[in-house]
């Protein structure tokens, strides 16, 4: 028999690899010879680096970079086990989560210092890259990671403009002699899950704004500025940006790799099930199992499950998804590919003992599925 494990990371909890390593704990105490393949899996955002760093048996790099408003701040990526694969997460450098509430300003917030993350692992020898694209303390649409890469974005008296949204509006002319030239040599992967444009009342300034410090009067000035700065990126590189779905993402970062680096935007599972080569690790199994923290109606949108879920029902393989937590709408997914959804927690308890017991719980629940599988002679005969 072949079992695929292929989950998410348990948030705050457990990583991937370690969500595969405890269900196959259980599994191994009823099918002790069961080939087991495990795929530490993520939907992109955060975690991705580590579940796709652990995958392919590659390495995590901390360095220092400029956070959003351009402090030092620790950050990281990773090199996939190819050696010149980079996958970062733009908040590693850039998210909201590195700044109080009371600091929360995208007017002054930059990507400055993803575009340092990138210098890195230019320096470092890769040449692909994959970037996840969310939680972003930013609204300069990739102002600050450009500067950082050698792009000269100007005034007009020709001189650097200033970091962050706020000053998009003076731009006027852009620069490109002294872009890292390394660039021209890579393929860049963008993981974007949203379709919002870079301008206008679904655009980056309108939706996301708010959630970044931005108050009414912020969020008109910050478009109004966006929709200039696309302006001149269409005047300078002939490329429009306004408009396109997923370029409002991460405060406009999505337009800005998809102008100046030539970046294609993908949904981060299926960045995730390419990179993992998660559907050659299926197509010949017996069962599959996945799961994340919570699993519920949002499963749907592009999660973790969902998408490993996708790839067994293609195969017609039976799917099990192991969750911390089942919610709203979550028998929807019965004809999404889910054979069925099985919670960890086996007793009333509180959210804090289950975080610090999830290893235990799983191994228990997937143990318990076991058993109950076993009664089907197909698994009987395999003890």
């Amino acid at each position: 028999m072949k079992i695929v494990i292929a989950p998410d990371s348990f948030k705050g909890s457990l990583s991937a690899l370690e969500v595969c390593e405890s269900i196959e704990k259980g599994i191994r105490k009823v099918l002790g010879r069961a080939e087991i393949v495990k795929v530490p899996m993520a939907d992109g955002g955060e975690g991705s680096v580590q579940s796709l760093v652990d995958a392919t048996g590659g390495k995590l790099i901390n360095l220092k970079v400029k956070d959003p408003l351009m402090r030092p701040v620790e950050a990281f990526y990773g090199i996939l086990g190819d050696g010149t694969t980079a996958v970062i997460e733009m908040a590693a450098a850039s998210g909201i989560t590195l700044v109080s509430k009371e600091e929360r300003n995208p007017m002054k917030a930059t990507t400055y210092g993803t575009g340092q993350i990138i210098v890195h692992a230019l320096d470092r020898g890769c040449r692909n890259f994959i970037i996840g694209i969310g939680g972003s303390a930013t609204n300069d649409g990739g102002a600050g990671m450009l500067s950082a890469l050698g792009v000269k974005l100007l005034d007009e008296n020709a001189c650097e403009i200033g970091f962050g949204g706020g000053n998009l509006d003076k731009l006027k002319s852009i620069d490109l002699s002294s872009i890292d030239s390394r660039l021209k040599l890579c393929n860049i992967v963008a993981a974007c899950d949203v379709d919002n444009p870079l301008c206008g009342e679904k655009g980056a300034s309108y939706i996301f704004g708010p959630q970044k410090g931005a108050d009414e009067d912020m969020i008109i000035t910050l478009d109004n500025n966006l929709s200039h700065y696309a302006d001149v990126v269409e005047k300078y590189l002939g490329i429009s940006i306004k408009e396109y779905p997923g370029a409002g993402a991460a405060g406009g970062l999505g337009g800005g790799l998809l102008a100046f680096l030539n970046a294609k935007l993908k949904r981060g599972i299926d960045i995730v099930i390419e990179t993992t080569n998660l559907e050659h690790s299926i197509k010949d199994a017996d069962l599959v199992f996945t799961g994340e923290g919570m699993i519920d109606y949002q499963t749907a949108f592009g999660k973790t499950p969902f998408g490993v879920a996708k790839i067994a029902k293609k195969y017609n393989i039976p799917v099990i998804a192991i969750a911390g937590g089942i919610g709203k709408g979550a028998d929807t997914l019965y004809d999404q590919g889910f054979t069925s959804i099985f919670s960890i927690v086996d007793k009333p308890m509180n959210l804090e003992e289950a975080i610090e017991n999830c290893g235990v719980l799983l191994e228990n629940a997937s143990e318990r599925i076991m058993r109950v599988l076993k009664i089907n002679n197909n698994f009987n005969t395999l003890k």
